[in-house]
């Protein structure tokens, strides 16, 4: 991998490790903190998120599907992985050989995995009102019954909240019912005797905005990144975190315009003045939303430089007129600073009319990832 060729993403340490201890001071004494690493690590690099990690002493992970935990696994990961969601019963024998932790998305699937007939760790998922995964919390019997299976080793029992993020009051009454509801289910298993289950509830905006609630994990994504979710999002500025990521690409050409002259597909940019275009070494295949094109900017040594014309696959042009002696293979800052200047996520997720989530976990895998 050539980590800083056409366009990569750089990861600041330091950030990182300062998001995971703030975390870890806002969870309740005891908490376990499990990171959440799905999506390549919201597109920060799941490896490379997880060695830092796991340097810093954690070892609880968890992930959307199989192929992540594998993937974390072959690169040495060590302690707990869960796979939040379903895993054909076909790849079971990989859950064993790579001793993961499976969920349990439903009663019948619990009886799926009991029956293949080797020992497998799960974890129990409760529907408490998303209406995602799980079985429902009033199936207390059913649920009950997993303890008697065989071969579940069942580490864990959970939910998830679905508008924890969101301060209105209906939002509220709806996060305390959830909570209440998975707490009268864990109640009344402990009543029938069963106990020895790690239990969990918190994502990001769970542990942020209810530090009040007290399980024995936390699933953390968001928080550890840094990123606000949207423009208006000031939890991270409150908890002092710090954001993780950088995208940067490179100057490929520089050419000069004259009036009249059209920029890339459609000819959707004329230039009216003589002018300087330089093409950059990334597109929208390596995640950058074509809703960008003709209407954002980048920064190039300092200065902000508008895109102009529509994104390509694999590059786009920006006007660098203002640039003083712009280069081929100039840094090109996509999110972070340059000089006194910054582009965060949430902003471009803002122009782009999607959350700060769905602008970083999509950047392509084909864009080198450096620890800096």
């Amino acid at each position: 991998m050539f980590e800083k060729d056409r366009a990569w993403i750089e990861l600041d340490r330091e950030a990182l490790v300062h998001n995971l201890n703030t975390v870890r001071r806002l969870l309740p004494e005891g908490c376990r903190l499990m990171p959440c690493v799905k999506a390549n690590a919201f597109g920060h690099g799941a490896v490379q998120v997880s060695q830092v990690l796991m340097e810093e002493g954690v070892r609880d992970f968890c992930v959307a599907c199989l192929t992540e935990a594998i993937e974390l696994r072959e690169a040495g990961i060590e302690g707990q992985i869960l796979i939040l969601g379903y895993t054909d019963p076909a790849d079971f024998p990989a859950l064993i050989k790579y001793d993961l932790s499976q969920t349990v998305v439903d009663c019948g699937y619990g009886k799926l995995l009991s029956s293949f007939g080797q020992p497998m760790h799960v974890h129990i998922a409760v529907d408490t009102g998303m209406h995602r995964i799980g079985e429902r919390a009033e199936h207390v019997d059913e649920i009950a019954a997993l303890w008697q299976l065989p071969n579940l080793i069942i580490d864990g029992v959970y939910s998830h909240l679905c508008v924890s993020d969101e301060t209105s009051e209906e939002s509220r009454a709806f996060t305390l019912k959830q909570k209440a509801c998975f707490d009268q289910l864990v109640d009344e298993l402990h009543k029938r005797g069963i106990n020895g289950f790690m239990t969990h509830i918190q994502a990001s905006s769970g542990a942020a905005n209810y530090p009040d609630f007290r399980y024995d994990i936390a699933r953390i994504g968001a928080l550890i990144y840094g990123n606000e979710g949207t423009m208006e999002d000031q939890v991270p500025a409150r908890l002092g975190l710090r954001r993780v990521i950088r995208l940067k690409a490179r100057i490929s050409t520089v050419r000069k315009l004259y009036p009249g002259d059209t920029v890339s597909y459609g000819r959707v940019f004329k230039a009216d003045h003589e002018m300087l275009c330089a093409s950059v070494g990334i597109g929208y295949a390596d995640g950058i939303p074509r809703q960008l094109s003709n209407s954002w900017h980048v920064l190039v040594n300092g200065v902000d430089c508008p895109i102009i014309g529509m994104l390509c696959m694999d590059s786009f042009m920006i006007d660098v007129t203002a640039v003083p002696d712009p280069r081929q293979g100039d840094e090109v800052v996509l999110i972070g600073k340059s000089g006194d200047l910054e582009i965060r996520a949430c902003e471009i997720a803002h122009k782009a009319g999607v959350n700060t989530n769905a602008i970083v976990s999509i950047l392509s895998r084909r864009l080198g990832r450096v620890i800096v």
